[in-house]
């Protein structure tokens, strides 16, 4: 008669995050994962995300797998049996909430207000005038889950040389300051650093427009032609990044590199940098308000040039 040989380990329970957003809104996620992890070690975390975040959610330690997901009717389950437990830092329900159920989890963290979701609501959450950050930490700390908001900083793989990185695009037009404004403070800033324009594919156009009037030469514009690996690297390696309330404005944050943000409809204390080599701009009595608007918020136009020079003179790396 054979002998027996051990019994398989048992996989580990999963936990389903799903946060299925832009570069900007994974890392003020970060706390919360990273809270996450600590408090259950045991568990496999698996955060539903879109796939070319992969090496930025690498970066975090949080995080044992991808589920490469573009949105809320992408989710599906991750292969294997059905997740222990599914956390809602995408939305505040109750389609999101909606979409993780479908999963078939034994438990879950997330706002509450939804049938089977037990938490603080949105609203409730908000109330406080909370920082992104907070706001994600607010389902785990109401599950008795220690957070630290201030759980941001990643270490990047590598650095690329030193620059000044200017970024005009925004996902809307309420946050495009003018690419002519951008093109003053690029002249003026090369003594500093070679200046080098970043931005998506999407962006090439404003990035270019940006490099020719401020006299840059094509190669300095990198929109369009780095990955989030690439753009990592720049940014971590960066000795200043000027730019509006956007995802490399998250960046910075987390790599700890000195910025000078410029807020538009939404103002810092929503989505601004933490404490450290960082300057926020705003003109809150101008604000109109509407993050979603095509044009740029009157706040963010109340944002001269000297101001944001002088910002730049302000801050150094820590």
């Amino acid at each position: 008669m054979p002998i027996p040989g051990p019994s398989p380990s048992p996989s580990p329970p999963v936990a389903l995050v799903l946060r299925a957003l832009g570069l900007g809104d994974l890392l003020v996620a970060v706390p919360a994962l990273r809270a996450l992890r600590r408090a259950r070690p045991e568990h496999r975390i698996v955060l539903a995300t879109p796939a070319p975040l992969a090496p930025l959610v690498e970066l975090t330690g949080a995080v044992d797998a991808v589920l490469p997901t573009t949105g809320i009717d992408d989710l599906r389950r991750p292969p294997g049996p059905a997740p222990d437990l599914v956390v809602n830092l995408h939305g505040a329900g109750p389609q999101s909430h909606t979409a993780l159920d479908r999963t078939g989890p034994l438990a879950r963290i997330g706002f509450g207000g939804v049938p089977g979701w037990a938490g603080p609501t949105h609203a409730e959450a908000l109330a406080g005038q909370p920082h992104e950050r907070e706001l994600w930490c607010a389902p785990l700390e109401w599950h008795a889950i220690p957070t630290d908001p201030l759980d941001l900083r990643l270490e990047p793989p590598t650095r690329a040389a030193p620059a000044v990185v200017v970024h005009p695009g925004a996902a809307f037009g309420a946050k495009r300051w003018p690419v002519e404004r951008f093109a003053a403070v690029a002249a003026a800033l090369p003594g500093r650093a070679p200046v080098v324009v970043t931005g998506s594919t999407a962006e090439r156009d404003a990035a270019r427009r940006v490099a020719e009037l401020a006299g840059l030469p094509a190669d300095r514009v990198l929109a369009g032609r780095t990955s989030v690996r690439e753009l990592c690297a720049v940014v971590a390696g960066a000795e200043l990044v000027v730019c509006g309330d956007t995802g490399v404005a998250h960046l910075a944050s987390a790599f700890g590199t000195p910025s000078v943000v410029l807020f538009g409809p939404v103002g810092p204390r929503r989505w601004g940098p933490p404490p450290g080599p960082h300057v926020a701009l705003e003109h809150p009595d101008a604000r109109r308000g509407d993050a979603f608007a095509d044009d740029p918020d009157p706040a963010l136009l109340a944002i001269t040039v000297d101001e944001v020079l002088a910002a730049t003179s302000s801050v150094g790396r820590e």
